[in-house]
């Protein structure tokens, strides 16, 4: 891959000798990856923090990397293959060592992370962190290119958001008094609204183009449907799947709105409910012969959050082949998987992916 900087020399002479002075420069047509989000996206930045929310050992990355990489997946991420049809290197995580070369992006992504603070507190990257590390970024573009040619950087990026799930999920799988409190339409509210200002904040800083998906039944994973009391028919978790829809009716409306509010603000919106609709009804013409169980896990659907055998429960089952299962776990799905869902996102036409797809977002 060509350098994605440009060096500019200058000769100074002065009466005793001649210093060279080069300055950095990115070339003009390049445009980064910017990822933040929750283990749907996260490439290990779990691995460095005090957490059990890891992927670091196998069977995770079994299939393409041949190593666990932090990855909750046999292989690759949505964002691993949209930096590939970018013509990008794999985005690195931030907190991983020695990683101080920002110029084709970063992902900030936490397993188990959501848009409040208090889902999984203290075990993950939350988002409001995730953006004081992707501010502490731009600040040392600044000064590493200048003002202007760091706020022409940040405007040309692309920013790929997926957040919200645990937030929905946690309350029903940890005996959460929260809805005791809060109606489900207020509890939506709290996380649109936390996500609405981190978009506003990335936007302060240049963020420009920002890629979504939405949800889809979420109540229909593995993990969910194991909690179905007596659930031999394959019944979801229907609280949750309600939860889901409150969150994509607000989410469009938001962003709709901030397109109206914000300096050149612009949208991609991946409408993963109709994939998986789609999906659900005729898996065969996805190439899956499995969409209900997962690949690895234990109990019933093999919901029970045990692959690898590292989180408490020790004894799981393992598929033989990761591509003929649409999830890989009991709450993320396999790389072949991943795949479809990206393709969709980076070229999928209007009503699956508008107003914007990413492969867009790259020509701006």
């Amino acid at each position: 891959m060509a350098s994605l900087r440009l060096f500019l020399c200058f000769f100074l002479f002065t009466a005793s000798s001649v210093n060279i002075v080069c300055s950095r420069s990115l070339q003009k047509d390049h445009i980064a990856l910017f990822v933040f989000g929750d283990s749907v996206y996260d490439p290990g930045n779990n691995n460095y923090i005090d957490t059990i929310a890891r992927a670091n050992y196998y069977p995770y990355g079994e299939t393409f990397f041949k190593y666990p990489t932090g990855r909750f997946s046999d292989g690759r991420l949505i964002p691993d293959f949209i930096a590939e049809y970018a013509n990008l290197p794999l985005i690195p995580p931030y907190l991983q060592p020695g990683n101080h070369e920002f110029t084709t992006g970063v992902n900030f992504a936490s397993a188990g992370a959501g848009a409040l603070s208090e889902t999984n507190q203290g075990f993950v990257i939350d988002l409001k962190t995730q953006l004081s590390y992707f501010k502490k970024v731009a600040k040392q573009l600044r000064q590493e290119l200048g003002d202007a040619e760091a706020m022409a950087f940040l405007s040309k990026a692309v920013y790929l958001i997926n957040i919200g799930s645990n937030d929905y999920v946690l309350p029903f799988t940890s005996n959460s008094t929260v809805f005791q409190y809060f109606s489900k339409q207020q509890y939506v509210g709290m996380v649109i609204g936390n996500l609405t200002e981190t978009i506003k904040e990335i936007h302060m800083e240049g963020g420009r183009k920002f890629g979504f998906r939405n949800f889809g039944s979420m109540g229909c994973i593995p993990l969910l449907k194991a909690l179905v009391p007596g659930n031999t028919a394959g019944s979801c978790f229907e609280q949750v799947n309600e939860l889901a829809k409150l969150h994509n009716a607000a989410l469009t409306e938001a962003l709709e709105e901030m397109e109206i509010k914000l300096v050149q603000f612009k949208y991609s919106m991946h409408h993963l409910n109709i994939y998986l609709s789609e999906l659900t009804k005729n898996p065969g013409r996805f190439g899956f012969k499995e969409v209900n169980k997962a690949c690895c896990g234990s109990g019933p659907y093999r919901g029970i959050s045990s692959c690898g055998g590292r989180r408490g429960v020790t004894e799981y089952e393992l598929c033989s082949d990761p591509t003929q299962y649409f999830y890989f776990d009991s709450s993320h799905v396999s790389e072949k998987a991943n795949k479809q869902i990206a393709q969709l996102m980076w070229s999928g036409p209007p009503n699956i992916t508008g107003p914007y797809n990413l492969k867009a977002f790259f020509q701006l």
